[in-house]
This record gives C-alpha cells, structure tokens and sequence, in this order.
C-alpha cells in the first residue's frame, strides 16, 4: 500500500461520464483519493455523502476530491446522479488504479475470504506527494478525518 512520502501513481481511468481522468491533471493541487468498496452500499454511501456535505469545508483548504471503486461507470453514474456529488468517481473495472495504490486485498468478511478494495484515503500535496495516510476510515467523519494533521 502506498505510504506518507510516496508519488502519486501514474493512471488513466473513466469518470462517471465516461470521461478520461488522469493522475497528472491534479499536479499543482491538493488532491485527496478515496477508495470504497461499492457504490450504494450503505458504508460508501456515508462516505461520499459525508465528503460531499463538507466539499466547501475541504475546498477551503484547496482539496481536490475523487473517490475510485471497481463500479463500472453505469453503476457510478447511477450513485452520483442519485446523491449529486460534487466530485468525480472513477470506475476502475480493471482494478490498475487500486492496485496501483495497493487497496486491492485479500478480505475477510464473516467467515469468508475474497480480493476487495480496501476502504483507504489518501491525501497528496501539489507535488504528487502523499502526506496522509487514512486506513481506519470513519464513514461519517471522512471530511473531519481529512482535514485533521
């Protein structure tokens, strides 16, 4: 898993639109990337809600958000038009970008084993850099968890 220090990784994924999205469009900004495990489940949906109620909050502080799940781009138009994000999600089908950031693991969920992602945040400077690291992820508290040093 990528740690404080490292680079952002190099992608190229489709938004919900469709649209190509790419790691160096966000060079010169704060960036912070989310990872969950699926769109309109009831954890990612606190989630992305609870960054989304923040966004002026996080946007103050010059972040950037973008929130990646291995949806495809049907499925993550479906959950952003239903709660009208103010962000972008990736639909990363291929799972590159999460392996990239190393949040495609091995899970353990009521007595059962299976590959997944991670729920995990990460926070760059303007240089790709990553400052923060977020693995305990407080569904309900993301935008506080962020904003923390």
């Amino acid at each position: 898993m990528l740690k404080v220090g490292d680079q952002l990784p190099q992608f190229e994924a489709l938004n919900q639109d469709g649209e190509t999205v790419k790691s160096q469009d966000f060079l010169g900004k704060k960036l912070v990337v989310f990872f969950y495990p699926k769109a309109n489940t009831p954890g990612c949906t606190a989630e992305a809600c609870n960054l989304n109620d923040n966004i002026s909050q996080l946007a103050k502080e010059g972040f950037q958000i973008l929130g990646v799940s291995a949806d495809a781009v049907k499925a993550q138009k479906k959950f952003h038009e239903k709660f009208g994000f103010q962000y972008p999600l990736i639909a990363d089908e291929s799972r590159e970008v999460c392996e990239k950031f190393g949040v495609w693991q091995l899970k353990k969920f009521m007595g059962r084993e299976f590959m997944g992602i991670v729920r995990t945040t990460f926070r760059f400077d303007e240089n790709g850099i990553c400052t923060r690291v977020i693995e305990k992820v407080k569904t309900k508290e993301a935008a506080n968890q962020i904003l923390e040093n």
